[in-house]
């Protein structure tokens, strides 16, 4: 849903950059029309000066407004490739923590329910099962994982994407354990 909602959003945007680039455009091909037509009949006036600068400012802005259009589409489709991406390495990445943690079909489904942050009564009722058997298959899923909830679960993978603890936190660990 998420992805159908940016693509949407970065439609909008594309017409409406669009729109006002066309709506600068008339307003150039008016201005420069009546500069060219007012030097053809009256010579160069103050008047005349003025809005062949505005004509000149106005194709300046279609020009830039046109290169950001599509500066922004280009940059917006390689975030979009580089989120599938990331989501594609972060699913393969679950999926070598389920083998290696030796998670059942049925724990590394309600696994990833419990990732995607189902309760366990929605995951009960998406699998068709008891809320005390999802309670069951959790425990398991934890011990298997070496955690003991499920954000320690989620902190994980979080870990894993970060490459580690955050900078400056290690410091911090290493303080924390020379006290005990």
């Amino acid at each position: 849903m998420g992805d159908t909602d940016s693509k949407a959003r970065l439609r909008r945007r594309v017409y409406g950059l669009a729109a006002v680039l066309v709506l600068q455009s008339v307003c150039a091909v008016f201005f420069v029309g009546d500069a060219i037509r007012d030097l053809h009949f009256s010579g160069l006036s103050g008047h005349d000066v003025l809005e062949a600068a505005v004509a000149v400012a106005l194709v300046s802005g279609i020009v830039f407004g046109a290169l950001e259009m599509r500066r922004t589409i280009e940059q917006a489709e390689r975030a979009e490739e580089a989120v599938t991406i990331a989501s594609g390495a972060l699913g393969t990445m679950i999926g070598e923590h389920f083998k290696h943690w030796q998670l059942t079909a049925a724990e590394a489904n309600v696994a990833m329910l419990a990732i995607k942050g189902f309760e366990i009564a929605e995951i009960a009722e998406i699998r068709r099962t008891a809320a005390s058997t999802v309670r069951a298959q959790l425990t398991r899923i934890y011990a298997k994982a070496g955690v003991t909830s499920r954000s320690q679960l989620v902190s994980l993978f979080i870990d894993d994407l970060l490459g580690g603890p955050l900078p400056g936190m290690e410091a911090t660990e290493e303080t924390s354990s020379a006290e005990r």
